[in-house]
């Protein structure tokens, strides 16, 4: 084996960002051991420049923000930035910085952490918003869970814009990070206002444009940095999306070592790495594989049941996008009864997926002494909780969480989060964890709250209509052809429906909220 200096190598590799910064790489680089091992040092996707990506940028109107870091959480890119820092402190780097900018209208004076904190005779502080224009893709997903505050609206990038955009990021780099003291262990949200402890995903990957899947590995990464830190997060991946999009030479965004494995086997090399850890004495290190429905659904589900059937402590992320993204969308045992994909098409005969959807969650239930969870990147307090829960929790864990593929679900850029949460209320895609040391029937171990209308079939939305598997399926291209143009839908998607209830009812039963 070739020996390679590797803290000279990370040291070093300024110089190949450089080059494909300049497009002289092809030419301009010498043969590269490191490379040649599949080597990429943390965090260089910080380096990657997106600004010439899309044609609009988010602006910032600072009275309307009430702090709720929804657009931070959200963001697939690490592209909006949030920070608390006390007035003097932004005065101070206002007046001795050299710029044209206007910067003070980056900082809100908001309830949360100036109001309520200068009554109880503390330390107020102001709250500030700053969009990376070198990250930010343009997909929306910001200004969409902003919602009614209004604080966020999409603008042309133009040189005025960018500019402000350049400076405003600079302004927030010689900032310090926020003081711990603004940063409430009990407000989820406020994860990522601890930079330093939990933005291990930096940015800079080359996943389209509001992908679901960034968003739930940023906050995976966020949640895990939070407790147990980024000295103790291990990270193996199975080939799909995430690996594709996370090592696109040269640029890797996480700040924690990961390893790719082949598409179907990512558990078991897991137990490898977990039993050598364990040897090595590092027992209370976080080991995660991390995969696709493709992955661990189908090709890898047999490699996943040994896994948790060994009872290793090791976790597992499922991003779960109904559809084998990376290679052209073809349907999986995750897909909903009547999606059209590719390997089943909408046509005369076959009127999309025949077969219902595999709910892989209500499986892992049934391997012993195993935690499981459902969730979603939207719902951003139960995501946070079942990762904290899956990951304290002495024994396998598996988490499958629902994220939006734009392209292959037919539905905006921006509309990730939104479609999310219409999963979770239309029954397509129910919120539950499952752990066994609550208890020893089921009834104990499952708990399906978070989702709405808990005891009832279907939920209703404030003016009374029903939500039900329709109304997502509606909502989505690839159902399109399920619905005639007059809105009537077919048998198919009809099933689908009576299928999502039926898995619905079944969860109730379990958790004990019907009558017996």
């Amino acid at each position: 084996m070739l020996d390679l200096d590797l803290d000279g190598y990370v040291e070093e590799f300024g110089r190949v960002t450089e080059a494909y910064r300049t497009g002289e790489a092809s030419e301009g680089l010498p043969a590269d051991i490191g490379l040649a091992r599949s080597l990429i040092p943390p965090g260089t996707g910080a380096l990657r420049d997106f600004s010439y990506v899309g044609s609009e940028i988010p602006l910032f109107d600072a009275s309307n923000c009430v702090a709720c870091m929804e657009c931070v959480t959200q963001c697939p890119d690490t592209a909006i930035l949030g920070k608390v820092a006390p007035q003097e402190v932004v005065n101070e780097d206002l007046e001795a910085a050299d710029s044209t900018e206007d910067l003070r209208g980056h900082w809100a004076v908001t309830r949360k952490f100036h109001g309520t904190r200068e009554k109880q005779g503390q330390t107020p502080g102001l709250f500030g918003i700053f969009i990376d224009p070198t990250k930010c893709k343009g997909c929306a997903e910001c200004v969409e869970v902003c919602g009614d505050h209004d604080a966020l609206s999409m603008a042309p990038k133009s040189k005025p814009t960018m500019s402000e955009a350049r400076s405003a990021m600079e302004h927030f780099q010689r900032l310090p990070d926020t003081p711990e003291e603004f940063i409430r262990e009990k407000v989820a949200a406020d994860r990522m206002l601890a930079c330093e402890r939990s933005l291990l995903y930096v940015g800079g990957a080359g996943s389209c444009a509001g992908c679901g899947e960034a968003s739930a590995l940023r906050m995976l990464m966020a949640q895990l940095g939070w407790t147990v830190g980024r000295e103790n997060i291990g990270l193996v991946a199975a080939t799909g999306c995430n690996t594709v999009y996370s090592s696109t030479y040269p640029y890797n965004p996480f700040m924690v070592p990961w390893t790719n494995s082949l598409f179907e086997n990512a558990p078991a090399m897991a137990m490898g790495v977990r039993k050598r850890w364990d040897q090595r004495g590092w027992g209370d290190k976080a080991l995660w594989v991390i995969g696709g429905d493709g992955a661990l659904f189908d090709i890898g589900f047999g490699s996943l049941s040994r896994m948790l059937a060994s009872g290793l402590n090791i976790k597992v992320l499922v991003l779960d996008t109904q559809v084998y993204s990376n290679t052209g969308g073809q349907a999986s045992t995750a897909s909903f009864t009547g999606q059209a994909a590719k390997m089943s098409p909408h046509g005369k005969v076959q009127k999309g997926k025949a077969e219902a959807r595999k709910e892989i969650a209500m499986i892992a239930m049934m391997h012993p002494d195993t935690y499981v969870a459902q969730t979603t990147a939207a719902h951003t307090n139960h995501f946070y909780r079942v990762i904290a829960e899956a990951q304290s929790f002495d024994g396998p864990a598996l988490v499958v969480t629902y994220t939006t593929c734009q392209p292959e679900h037919g539905v905006g850029d921006e509309c990730a989060a939104q479609q999310a949460k219409l999963a979770v209320e239309s029954r397509a895609f129910p919120l539950l964890s499952f752990d066994p040391s609550r208890g020893d029937r089921i009834s104990e171990r499952l708990d399906l709250k978070g989702n709405p209308s808990i005891k009832a079939d279907w939920h209703s939305d404030k003016e009374g209509n029903q939500i039900d598997f329709l109304t997502f399926a509606r909502s989505e291209g690839r159902f399109a052809k399920q619905f005639a143009a007059d809105g009537a839908p077919t048998e198919e998607i009809q099933l689908a429906r009576d299928r999502s209830l039926a898995t619905w009812r079944t969860l109730q039963e379990l958790a004990g909220l019907l009558p017996v």
